[in-house]
């Protein structure tokens, strides 16, 4: 792909990530704070797959962003109650929902159906090894938004929530 408009997207790509790296960025993500800033990435992401669910498709996204949703709610809560830094947000995927356990933020249990359903399905669903349905979807988004309003419930910081939707609550 080298010397083609696909070389030339890349090299744009890059010079505004370099430019713009200091700059204000996405309302309701500049904050100092980066556990908020994990809460925050995890409202919008909620936001975004109810808005893409409510227009009746895009199913394999509205599944990822709920997994993603579910993750930064997870990592919030362990960054505001200091059992992570910032360099541990690098965590394999469901390495977060073991550390969860570990705090006892939730069972071990959990957290092994937690792996496992990221295990199973969501590889299956983001590699199209089999196609996501309806259904899938709704049960994602559903679950990500009770394990956001839990983790703001355990953590007593829901005014920080940035959600506009009465399911945080």
């Amino acid at each position: 792909m080298d010397d083609s408009y696909v070389d030339e997207a890349l090299t744009d790509a890059e010079v505004a990530f370099q430019r713009t790296r200091a700059q204000t960025g996405e309302s309701d993500l500049d904050v100092s704070n980066t556990a908020l800033v994990q809460l925050r990435k995890a409202c919008r992401l909620l936001e975004a797959a109810r808005t893409l669910r409510e227009q009746n498709g895009y199913y394999t996204v509205v599944i990822e962003a709920s997994f993603v949703a579910a993750e930064r709610s997870i990592q919030f809560y362990l960054l505001h109650r200091g059992h992570a830094s910032g360099e541990d947000l690098r965590y394999e995927h469901t390495e977060v929902y073991q550390q969860g356990a570990k705090v006892n933020l939730f069972s071990q249990e959990f957290a092994d159906r937690l792996t496992q359903l990221w295990k199973q399905n969501r590889a299956e669903v983001y590699y199209r090894e089999t196609v996501a349905s309806a259904e899938q979807a709704d049960a994602m988004l559903a679950l990500a938004e009770a394990v956001h309003r839990y983790i703001l419930n355990a953590a007593t910081l829901r005014h920080e929530c940035v959600c506009s939707s009465e399911r945080c609550e």
